[in-house]
């Protein structure tokens, strides 16, 4: 039997249900969430993240299009305030864009500045945070958000082998992985190489969410809307 953790969407986990009525995410996987821009992709992750929190489950969180200080501004404006995570060191955060964006970048025990063109750094510093989550829980989740922007700043082919090695990392610790990419946003082989590389695929459109691959569970879909509250379905 596969065993699955709460979305944070309780709509997403009654639509991925399987046979033994639990659905979610399948633990200690690799989910691609992908789709035009501006469809709730970062919404997805961050209640992802967040329910992981509620949980008990620390995050290790990569963004390359936000600062951290923006990414917890966003997520309290959804109602998912983070501080107390922040503060509790659950919630470890690398930030690859504040200091290509001019941005002062925060620092903290939990809070780690990185170069979003820099993949062996960001790497080197994955390798830090996944000790650092595992310590407190080995049951634990990640996000990166989003792989748009690393294939923007890099070589695309290198991306999708670090990509790669970062999915066997979390894999490997035994947590459980999100990846978000804006579709049309790289050419058709390298999207199809990102969709290689992970055991779950979701769609969203602005209007469907799509399941398009996941162990245990067939292709599935429903309408969604993304309220003050986040995604539901």
């Amino acid at each position: 039997m596969i065993p699955f953790i709460e979305s944070g969407i309780p709509g997403f986990d009654e639509l991925t249900k399987s046979d033994n009525g639990i659905g979610g995410i399948p633990e200690n996987t690799a989910t691609l969430i992908y789709g035009p821009a501006k469809t709730g992709k970062t919404i997805f992750s961050n209640q992802f993240t967040y329910k992981g929190l509620l949980n008990g489950e620390p995050c290790l969180y990569i963004t390359t299009d936000q600062g951290a200080k923006q990414l917890e501004i966003n997520m309290n404006d959804f109602q998912l305030p983070v501080e107390k995570y922040l503060d509790d060191e659950s919630l470890y955060i690398i930030d690859t864009i504040s200091d290509i964006s001019n941005e002062n970048p925060i620092r903290s025990k939990s809070i780690i500045p990185s170069y979003i063109n820099n993949p062996t750094d960001i790497m080197v510093k994955v390798g830090s945070g996944i000790h650092f989550v595992y310590k407190n829980n080995p049951r634990f989740r990640s996000v990166l958000d989003s792989s748009t922007t690393l294939l923007a700043y890099n070589d695309n082919k290198l991306i999708i082998r670090v990509l790669k090695a970062y999915l066997m990392r979390i894999y490997g610790a035994g947590g459980t992985s999100i990846i978000t990419y804006t579709e049309d946003s790289a050419d058709r082989i390298v999207e199809t190489m990102l969709k290689s590389i992970v055991d779950n695929i979701i769609r969203l459109d602005a209007d469907e969410l799509t399941v398009e691959a996941m162990k245990g569970v067939g292709k599935r879909s429903s309408p969604y809307k993304i309220t003050e509250k986040g995604i539901v379905l």
